[in-house]
Formats: structure tokens, C-alpha cells, sequence
């Protein structure tokens, strides 16, 4: 059963060409993901764990003291840091995450469907209330930074939402968010890497054509 590939949505392989920087974001995300429940969990089994399988093909990663999931995780914290630019304190909040939720590998299903519906719900909503933003040049960084914490304050706070779907949406993040653990400085810090390497994908596909 390869159900983290499932619940991920894995659609590529990790490769340096060919791949979107979203995907190669989002693929060393799950890979650490995977890697921290491995060691917490004591997972022996790498075929429950798909993208911590292809990334020690890919990276020849050795296994540290015969123990999945730790050399695997330290790597590809290592590679989001420096690449992408992610804080010491959202690999924290990802690990303390998973220790709440996940005590046992029969959690590990649950847990992995929690997340799904939050980043996909989050998105969803941060792409209608940005949608003008979007085309904000990115040499302003920071200022794109800040409008996007203002769009996550938003989903958090506000109550009165001028479309219907939304208001379910945003009720449905605020719930995920709580029992996930993570805080809105958080959410801030993933949201603003994905949006920030699609629009950079987009530029790029735009210069090709």
C-alpha cells in the first residue's frame, strides 16, 4: 500500500531538470515529512515511505546507524534551508506536530489526511484573496511577505465572508490548524515559498514560449 504517495499526491520524481520548483519544494517537504515519522514511529518498511526512497536513490543517501529516517531527514531539512530559505522554527513546529499527532503508525494515515485537506484548503483560499496580488514584481519581497501574513491573518480571523463556499473553507482551516499544531507565522512561511515558486515557474514558462 503506498499510502503517503497517495495522500501526497506524488506525480514526478525528484530531478534536478524537467521537475517545477513547486514540486521540488513540495517533493523534499513530504521527504521530510516521511523521514521524521520514520524516526519517531521506528518505520523499517521503506516501501510505506515513496519519496524517502526515491531521495536516497537520488542523493545516495546513506542510512545513518541503521535507522531509516535520519540521515534522510537531516538532508533534506539541510536542502530546504538553504535553498528556500525555511526557519529553524518551521522544521520545529513540523516535528512537534507529529509528535502530538502521531503516537502509533496507525496515526500516520489519519495524520496524513489532516494535512492534505489543510495546505489544500489554505491554498484555495489564500489564491482568492491574493488573486491581485499575484502580479506583484518579485523583487519586492518583502512586501509580498507581509501581504501574504495579512491573507493568512485574514482566513483566521475573519467572519464575514462575501462568498458562501468560502466561509466552510476557512472554518475548516481554522479547525485543521488547531489540531495540527502549527502557528499562523507558520502557515505565513509555507504559504509564501509555494506562491513565490509558482509565480517564478510562471515567469520562466512565459520566457520560453
Amino acid at each position: 500500500m503506498n499510502l503517503l504517495q497517495r495522500i501526497f499526491k506524488k506525480e514526478t520524481e525528484i530531478r534536478e531538470v524537467d521537475q517545477s520548483k513547486v514540486e521540488n519544494f513540495m517533493t523534499l517537504i513530504r521527504v521530510y515529512y516521511q523521514s521524521v515519522m520514520a524516526v519517531n514511529l521506528g518505520v523499517t518498511n521503506i516501501r510505506f515511505l515513496p519519496d524517502v526512497a526515491l531521495f536516497k536513490h537520488v542523493y545516495k543517501v546513506p542510512t545513518q546507524g541503521g535507522r531509516l529516517g535520519t540521515a534522510e531527514k537531516n538532508h533534506s531539512r539541510k536542502l530546504l534551508m538553504q535553498g528556500y530559505g525555511l526557519s529553524e522554527g518551521f522544521f520545529k513546529e513540523i516535528d512537534n506536530s507529529i509528535k502530538k499527532n502521531c503516537r502509533t503508525q496507525n496515526d500516520i494515515k489519519n495524520y496524513l489526511f489532516m494535512f492534505q485537506g489543510f495546505s489544500s484548503d489554505l491554498m484555495m483560499l489564500v489564491s482568492n484573496l491574493m488573486r491581485w496580488k499575484f502580479a506583484t514584481p518579485k523583487i519586492f519581497r518583502k512586501a509580498f511577505y507581509t501581504m501574504t501574513a495579512q491573507s493568512v491573518h485574514t482566513i483566521l480571523t475573519r467572519t464575514n465572508w462575501k462568498s458562501d463556499d468560502a466561509r466552510p473553507v476557512a472554518k475548516n482551516v481554522r479547525a485543521y490548524k488547531e489540531r495540527l499544531g502549527y502557528s499562523e507565522s507558520w502557515m505565513t512561511e509555507y504559504v509564501y515559498n509555494i506562491v513565490m515558486l509558482a509565480k517564478s515557474e510562471k515567469r520562466r514558462k512565459k520566457a520560453s514560449e
